[in-house]
Formats: structure tokens, C-alpha cells, sequence
């Protein structure tokens, strides 16, 4: 196995010994082992900025940066390795699942970017002594638990669960729907205003990270359901999900009774 250690900066280093590309299914196997590890960080580093919002700590901000700095190590190896190994004579097997996870890694990094994201809103509210309102609170801690459900699900759908990756979309809709009404209520609180406009930038910016950070769940849970259907086209996949999927208005329902906003004001 390839040595692991940490840089100058602490961030952990990799290696992908590129002998290994005469035997394409164990570089894949290797290439796919450390996109779970890269997937891990991510997860973790948007799980730690979350807790930030209503427990702002310098230690897990700097531990936040140093995962999005791991990502984006692991991205740009595992995108020049997987680019490279492309180039050797494969078979379609393999060469379906390099392919998968260099769509995959592109989705990983980015959310672990929306960590770093959610966490500047925090540093912002920690720095300013700012706070949302109890009714913005209230509605923001309704979309984070989503965030997080989605995000398990979003890593069982990489380990193979193809159940979970098929409620993965219907849940980002949700969340999309969510991060409309939260957008529509903070409008009704600037007017009545019990909500300062400063305090509304930091609002648009936090709904916008966690949005896009779904919608990164969905592309990863969209490329594992085509790579069981040997299928690659993901726009494809999504749209059959909510048109051709039996279940799909079922999970929507549930998921949307189970995350839905307190009553407003």
C-alpha cells in the first residue's frame, strides 16, 4: 500500500502508485477507496460547519479549512490519476467506473467548498455578534437536520445502496422547497422588520450553500443510480426519477411532512 502522511500544513497527503495502472481494476479499487475517504471529509467538514452556526468554535474552523484543503488534495490527484488510467486498455467495466468516479470527485470537493461557505456565515455572525431571529432559527434547524439526512444517504448511495440513492432526489426537492419558503419568510420579516438587512445577506448566502450542497447529493446519488443502469446520462436519470419512479412521489410526501417549517408568525 501507498505510504500516507501529512504535509507542511498538516493536511493529510495521499499517493497513487501509477504500477498499478497495469492492472486497471485494482487502480480502480484503489481510486475508488480513496474517493469514500474524500467523500468522508466532505461530509465531516459540512456536518462541522453546520454545528458552527449555533456553536461557533476557532478550533473547528480551522479543522473545517483543513478538510476542504484535504479535498481538494484528493481532487486534483485522484482527477490527474483516473485522466491518465483512462489512456490504458480497460475493460468496459472498469472503464465505466473511472468514469463514474471522476464525476464524483468534482461533487465531493464541491461540497466540501459549501463547508467552507456555511462556515464564513458563521464567522460572520460570530464576529459581528449577530443572530437570526427565534423564528429564523426555528426554520433554519428544520433545513440543516434535512442536510444531514441527506448527506447519510448521499454516502450509502456511494457504498452501492441503490434504495438510498433513490430517495436521495426526492428529498433535495424538498430541501429546494424549503430553501424557497425560507427565502419568502425572511422577505416578510425585513418588512415587519424584525430581521436587519445585514442579518438577510448572511440569511441568502447560508440558504444558497446548503441548497447547492444538495444539490451536489443529488448529481452523486443521479451518478450511482446510472452507473447500476450502465446508463451516463445524469440529466436523464433525475428527470426519470420524478416522472417514472413509483415511489418517488411516496418518499417526496413523507420527506416533505417530516421537514417542514413551524408555523410562521
Amino acid at each position: 500500500p501507498e505510504p500516507a502522511g501529512t504535509r507542511a500544513d498538516d493536511t493529510p497527503t495521499i499517493e497513487l502508485d501509477e504500477r498499478l495502472m497495469t492492472t486497471p481494476a485494482i487502480a480502480v479499487a484503489r481510486c475508488r477507496d480513496l474517493t469514500r475517504d474524500m467523500a468522508t471529509l466532505a461530509s465531516d467538514a459540512l456536518l462541522l460547519a453546520m454545528d458552527q452556526l449555533s456553536d461557533y468554535r476557532p478550533d473547528a474552523a480551522a479543522l473545517i479549512r483543513k478538510k476542504e484543503d484535504a479535498a481538494d488534495h484528493y481532487e486534483d490527484l485522484l482527477g490527474s490519476y483516473l485522466v491518465k488510467l483512462n489512456t490504458h486498455p480497460m475493460t468496459d467495466r472498469d472503464g465505466r467506473q473511472s468514469g463514474e468516479l471522476l464525476r464524483l470527485i468534482g461533487d465531493f470537493e464541491r461540497i466540501s467548498d459549501h463547508a467552507v461557505g456555511i462556515l464564513d456565515s458563521a464567522e460572520e455572525l460570530h464576529r459581528k455578534n449577530m443572530h437570526f431571529s427565534q423564528p429564523a432559527v426555528q426554520e433554519l434547524q428544520v433545513l440543516t437536520e434535512a442536510v444531514r439526512e441527506i448527506l447519510r444517504l448521499t454516502g450509502a448511495a456511494f457504498d452501492g445502496d441503490q434504495d438510498a440513492a433513490a430517495r436521495v432526489e426526492p428529498l433535495e426537492q424538498v430541501i429546494d422547497g424549503l430553501c424557497e419558503q425560507m427565502r419568502t419568510r425572511h422577505i416578510a420579516r425585513l418588512q415587519k422588520g424584525s430581521c436587519s438587512i445585514e442579518a438577510g445577506f448572511i440569511w441568502s448566502d447560508l440558504l444558497t450553500s446548503l441548497e447547492r450542497t444538495a444539490d451536489h447529493c443529488s448529481n452523486v446519488a443521479g451518478c450511482v443510480i446510472d452507473a447500476g443502469r450502465h446508463n451516463l446520462n445524469l440529466n436523464e436519470t433525475l428527470r426519470a426519477a420524478q416522472t417514472q419512479d413509483p415511489d418517488y412521489a411516496g418518499r417526496f410526501r413523507a420527506y416533505a411532512q417530516e421537514y417542514c417549517l413551524p408555523e410562521g408568525e
